[in-house]
């Protein structure tokens, strides 16, 4: 069951979001440095990032799902720039954003490969995409007092196939929030000491998975098929045979039918 909106919001204004934040937009600003005259399209719950970004990007959008909900951002007098409604028919036209953030999405959707598809279809072509999921080895997903423990975790191998079979090739990878899930952890500075502890010492055991990914446009290449050999039983008047998948005879034995 997805974590309301109005409850991921209060999460970010804790000490725990407010680090969860701060260590992911230290990965964020490395890879998309300069935003100037993009379009940028946040999926999930990804306020807290794109607020980040500031007035750089020439076009921001904020998509929350149906079961979520979804909150006004931003705030205050500017007018709204928030969706909502079914994450796996987004209404925006092709090719659109050049940029998308999934932030609380990958994790939580009902069917992965139709989601995908669909971010698939909004990005421009190499256009870049940066999911940001809870990573099945840290300590954020072994808990379900924040967000992150909610919804199904990633290894970067799983992530590899999600991928893979969506039309999108990884460009970087990197990860975050080693401080452990705990408001005491995360208060101050200590939350940056965690974090310049963990990538040293125990960096497999980040609370986060982040990764970089560019929409493929030009030909596929299919996974490799490995013929399989299936008995089947011969048709009247003719011996049993042995087929490949493809349908090739791979062997016959004869029978001689007595007069």
């Amino acid at each position: 069951m997805r974590r309301d909106a109005v409850e991921l919001e209060r999460f970010y204004h804790s000490p725990r979001g407010e680090t969860a934040e701060a260590m992911i937009w230290r990965r964020i600003s490395v890879l998309w440095p300069d935003m100037r005259d993009l379009d940028v399209l946040g999926l999930g719950f990804a306020p807290p990032l794109l607020d980040r970004f500031g007035d750089q990007p020439r076009r921001s959008v904020a998509f929350m799902p149906g079961p979520q909900g979804a909150i006004i951002w931003p705030g205050g007098e500017a007018k709204s720039r928030t969706a909502l409604g079914d994450e796996c028919r987004l209404p925006f036209p092709d090719a659109l954003f050049d940029r998308v953030v999934l932030l609380h999405a990958l994790e939580e959707v009902d069917s992965i490969p139709a989601f995908l598809r669909e971010v698939w279809r909004i990005t421009a072509p190499q256009g870049r995409v940066a999911l940001i999921v809870p990573n099945r080895s840290g300590l954020w997903a072994r808990g379900d007092a924040t967000p992150f423990g909610h919804g199904r975790p990633f290894s970067k191998s799983q992530l590899q196939d999600v991928l893979a079979d969506s039309a999108f090739e990884a460009t970087a990878w990197s990860r975050a929030l080693y401080a452990p899930p705990f408001t005491w952890c995360c208060k101050g500075a200590r939350g940056e000491f965690w974090e310049a502890t963990g990538e040293k010492l125990f960096s497999r055991l980040s609370g986060l998975i982040l990764v970089e990914a560019v929409k493929r446009v030009a030909a596929l290449t299919p996974r490799a098929a490995r013929a399989k050999e299936i008995r089947i039983r011969g048709l009247e008047g003719a011996g049993a045979r042995t087929v490949s998948r493809g349908g090739k005879p791979a062997s016959r034995t004869s029978r001689t039918d007595n007069p």
